[in-house]
This record gives C-alpha cells, structure tokens and sequence, in this order.
C-alpha cells in the first residue's frame, strides 16, 4: 500500500506510484475495453481517454 501525505494528494512512498493515464487504462482493461482503440469525439477530433502515455498497470492487478 501506498502511504500519501497529510492532505492525501502526494504519493510519499513511489513504489506503487500510478499515473492517471494508466490508473484509466487498467480500469478499461479490467471492464474488458481495449483503451487503444477507445475514441471520442469532441468538436471534430477524436480524443482518447488515456491519451497517447495510457499503459495497463499489471502491478497493481496482481
């Protein structure tokens, strides 16, 4: 587990340190979403949720 600061917002301890964009990845990877192939539509382009640095955090499953 992790341990994170008084306010809760920084990770103190980096061993189980998740970005955003992989926190959303592995969270569609456990609905069974492919987040590569997941895309929105936003006033004429096409955006997707973990962005271009999204990785599936296999770590954190285990």
């Amino acid at each position: 587990m992790a341990a994170t600061d008084d306010y809760s917002c920084n990770i103190v301890t980096p061993m189980q340190k998740v970005h955003v964009h992989d926190l959303n990845a592995t969270i569609l990877h456990l609905m069974v979403i492919d987040h590569l192939r997941l895309i929105c539509s936003y006033q004429g382009c096409d955006f997707r949720l973990t962005d271009v640095h999204g990785e599936v955090a296999h770590g954190v499953l285990s």
